[in-house]
């Protein structure tokens, strides 16, 4: 930082002396003394065209340091601190958009800010060059008129700049909006759908009124912040610059040519701290308005609640007897709990199988289970103790979870499965093994480059996959962590996308999948739960019923309804047997 700005002084000294070089030239001409004025202001020539690209890469290099620690604190914040209950407000949305669009463009950041912060140090050694130059020139008053002139223009284009990156802020969502279309165009993911629909015509309409939407407030709020403000200072600026040049008019002749030229020279250069510095001003308000959108990012979420998180390696938390919610209330609304009076148990060892109407919270109870959304009310406990006394990150490595909407990694098949355990990405056999395990030996025998062979078409030699293939990449992930040391697996809806042999393969080797881990699998199949220790019916985000299949079958409640109209739906030649309330 000292070095850079002792170079940004140096370039912004060069200038006022190849002003007074030139000046003095002038005055000099007849008296044979030119050339040694002629060869200062070239030597200020030649060291401002040398120091300029050496300001840029200084600049740039302290302004990349600047944004990476800003993307890592924005990063390690989003995934370690914040909760995932934060992270999903619309508040939150909006400025964690901002700060990332900032980050992807590469342009306008936080560490630009500082780059254009750093750029106005040679801007204003200029200035007060250039009133020491009037001072001594002309005299106090038309130094006076020049710094006035100079730092009126600068009030007026800085107040207005800080003015429109407050207001930045206050357009984001319709930008977030207008975005979305415009990513939905423009991707292949909903090309499909896009062709078939016919909407190309109405997607174009629609971007064009949300893009209006946004424009057309801008503009009227431009109009407010540029308008009669910039009058203002513009008739300050000219009365004081009108001032300068009537001293100079005055004194000029009496003091000489060089004194003269120096003046008007000088006058210009205060004049011109009414325009836009381009290398400054947009950065300064972009970037910074992208540094205040982290910083709100945080402050909202921290009111939302953090995550308790530890700075040190902490070894996974092993359950080793039960995991316990006792009373667990949550709700994404206080007025309106998901999960209300919540009571489970997972014994360590046991396959535990949860169903429930769309709607009854299971994915939510997954998110609390994992240590994702912290209960309202209530406890989760591990042997006994509270989650909240221990460490998240600790907790959440004893999980192998699939989620219902898994994501599809654009990446190689390697990674895909190795994202269960990354630190054992290359443990190739264990890779191989569990995606013979789920069914997709023919899939290796297939991929021109094996398990590096990428899982998308938009890379060379990349290979696309069916839902079913990627719904057993995702079960595959899930198995490598537990081969690596996870000890609690969590499957939701891991049949969803399969086929029917897919889906009976599933059901056979569930047994085998699960043996011997702690597992929790949510299914609207009930040919995959029947098979697990113990059966938990969720309904108004309560345990209503639990026990083995032939248990609930035989109670006739509402998991044996449901069961009842399941087998009719498909055909089952499994039944229930109205008298004794055991299936066949």
């Amino acid at each position: 930082m000292a070095g850079t700005l002792a170079v940004h002084v140096v370039a912004g000294a060069a200038p006022i002396a190849f002003m007074v070089g030139t000046s003095f030239a002038l005055g000099d001409i007849g008296d044979g003394g030119a050339a040694g004025w002629l060869a200062l202001a070239i030597g200020a020539f030649l060291v401002q065209m040398i120091l300029a690209p050496v300001q840029l890469v200084l600049s740039r290099t302290i302004a990349r340091r600047v944004d990476a620690a800003c993307i890592t604190r924005l990063t390690r914040f989003a995934l370690r601190e914040a909760s995932l209950a934060g992270l999903e407000r619309p508040d939150v949305a909006d400025r964690l958009v901002q700060a990332d669009e900032a980050f992807e463009q590469w342009t306008l950041t936080p560490g630009a800010a500082l780059e254009g912060a750093l750029a106005l140090t040679a801007r204003y050694t200029q200035l007060v060059g250039a009133v020491v130059v009037l001072a001594g020139a002309i005299g106090p008053g038309a130094a006076t008129a020049g710094a006035g002139v100079a730092l009126v223009a600068r009030l007026g284009q800085t107040e207005a700049f800080h003015r429109w990156g407050q207001l930045i802020r206050k357009f984001t969502p319709l930008r977030r909006r207008a975005a979305y279309v415009r990513d939905l165009a423009t991707s292949t993911r909903a090309a499909k759908e896009i062709r078939t629909l016919g909407l190309l015509d109405w997607l174009d309409e629609r971007y064009v009124a949300d893009n209006r939407g946004v424009l057309e407030p801008t503009w009227a709020w431009r109009r407010r912040v540029y308008g009669a403000p910039f009058l203002l200072y513009l008739a300050v600026a000219l009365i004081g610059s009108v001032v300068a040049l009537l001293l100079v008019a005055r004194t000029g002749a009496a003091t000489g040519v060089a004194a003269l030229s120096m003046a008007v020279q000088a006058i210009l250069l205060c004049g011109r701290f009414g325009v836009v510095f381009p290398e400054a001003d947009v950065k300064l308000v972009f970037g910074r308005s992208a540094w205040e959108a982290l910083l709100e990012f945080e402050a909202i979420t921290r009111r939302v609640g953090v995550q308790s998180r530890s700075q040190a390696a902490v070894a996974a938390v092993v359950p080793r007897e039960v995991i316990r919610l006792s009373g667990v209330r949550f709700g994404y609304r206080p007025d309106r709990p998901v999960l209300d009076g919540l009571d489970l148990e997972l014994p360590v060892g046991s396959s535990t199988a949860l169903i429930g109407i769309n709607g009854a919270g299971k994915t939510t109870l997954v998110k609390v289970l994992t240590g994702m959304y912290a209960p309202d009310a209530g406890a989760l406990t591990v042997d006994g103790a509270d989650l909240r006394t221990l460490d998240v990150d600790a907790w959440q490595r004893a999980f192998a979870v699939t989620f219902q909407d898994y994501l599809r990694y654009e990446m190689s098949l390697r990674d895909n499965v190795a994202m269960g355990a990354v630190p054992h990405r290359d443990d190739d056999d264990g890779i191989r093994a569990e995606l013979v395990r789920v069914g997709l030996a023919p899939l290796l025998d297939e991929l021109p480059a094996g398990l590096d062979t990428p899982l998308t078409r938009a890379l060379p030699g990349g290979r696309d996959l069916s839902g079913g293939q990627w719904q057993r990449i995702a079960l595959a992930r899930s198995l490598f962590a537990v081969r690596h040391g996870a000890s609690v697996m969590v499957l939701d809806e891991p049949t969803a996308q399969l086929d029917a042999r897919g889906e009976a393969d599933f059901y056979d080797a569930f047994l085998d999948l699960t043996r011997g881990v702690t597992s929790l699998v949510i299914s609207h199949r009930f040919s995959t739960v029947r098979k697990a220790d113990q059966i938990v019916v969720l309904d108004g985000g309560k345990v209503i019923e639990r026990g083995a299949h032939n248990q609930l079958v035989a109670q006739g409640g509402h998991y044996a309804r449901m069961f009842e109209a399941q087998a009719r739906r498909f055909g089952t030649d499994e039944a229930v047997d109205a008298t004794t309330g055991a299936t066949r």
